[in-house]
């Protein structure tokens, strides 16, 4: 199941005893937990609601007293929501037969969820037995559809051409995608366009994303060089190749000839080269390289 099978569940109150729910994102792990938190009353949480991190440096209770907190009954006849989030694929073997003996017989108004830190190997899911096993990740082509539905949480709504605007000047971090939104939805409107955003978001830039691309596809060195001087004032090199990488995938339309398949093909290969570099520290100034890459490839397919 995927993050929209997430938000399904959590829309029903988390119905099921047990829940398996895993992402590498760290966005998506907080947004998570303060969805299940806004399931339970504020005056209820100090009883109802615990979290255990075993990523913490403080001290977190074995797995048993975890277990055996699911099982207390829970206060004011709410259901009892006990998380236990973390790198789960490291935990002992005998700590797994414990869980797994638990859930051959979860305790009644209780939901016990375990929220995994990090890829969720097959064989990681495969040795917890949870019935509800969910991926929060998401894919790059369901950006969109995320910004639409977390706009309407705040009961507005916005056009796609706002949609993808975002995107291209913000790139496809959700937490900067998140905290635009959040200035966006103080502008007035129910109804958010293009033209209501583009000073916003933009932030007095006097150039985006857009325009970077089209200075490398015009292959004007200068001017794809002074723009990206402007850009990496207020953003960081991460969030412009997944800008970059999102303004070309635009660009991708059925028909295309051999040469135009060979340019986008080598185009991803190096957009994937200098995301490895960023993570890595791999390469000094590893976008500028990319820039002089991209307009060297540009210039060989005219």
């Amino acid at each position: 199941m995927s993050y929209q099978g997430f938000l399904n569940e959590v829309e029903k109150g988390l119905p099921a005893p047990v829940y398996l729910f895993y992402t590498s994102d760290p966005f998506l792990q907080r947004e998570a937990l303060d969805r299940i938190k806004k399931l339970v009353p504020e005056s209820d949480r100090d009883f109802n609601l615990h979290i255990f991190d075993t990523s913490s440096p403080d001290d977190v209770p074995g797995i048993q007293q975890i277990l055996d907190v699911t099982n207390t009954v829970s206060f004011f006849g709410g259901r009892r929501y006990t998380i236990w989030a973390g790198n789960l694929q490291k935990i002992p073997k005998k700590d797994v037969e414990k869980i797994n003996e638990y859930l051959l017989s979860p305790a009644q108004n209780a939901v016990f969820i375990m929220l995994h830190d990090g890829v969720m190997k097959k064989d990681g899911k495969e040795k917890f037995q949870a019935p509800k096993q969910i991926s929060l990740d998401i894919r790059e082509s369901e950006i969109p559809s995320w910004i639409k539905q977390r706009v309407r949480t705040k009961d507005l709504e916005i056009s796609d051409e706002a949609t993808e605007y975002l995107i291209g000047i913000t790139g496809i971090d959700l937490g900067l995608l998140s905290s635009e939104i959040e200035k966006i939805s103080f502008i007035g409107k129910k109804r958010i366009e293009l033209s209501d955003i583009a000073d916003i978001v933009a932030g007095g830039r006097t150039y985006s994303v857009f325009d970077l691309v089209n200075a490398l596809n015009m292959k004007n060195t200068e001017k794809v060089f002074s723009i990206y001087k402007i850009l990496k004032e207020t953003a960081d090199d991460y969030s412009l190749i997944g800008a970059l990488n999102w303004q070309y995938t635009r660009s991708i339309r059925p028909g295309m000839n051999k040469a135009e398949n060979s340019y986008y093909r080598q185009v991803f290969e190096l957009l994937s080269i200098v995301d490895k570099d960023i993570k890595s520290s791999g390469r000094s100034y590893p976008v500028e390289y990319l820039l002089i890459k991209l307009l060297r490839l540009k210039k060989g397919l005219s």
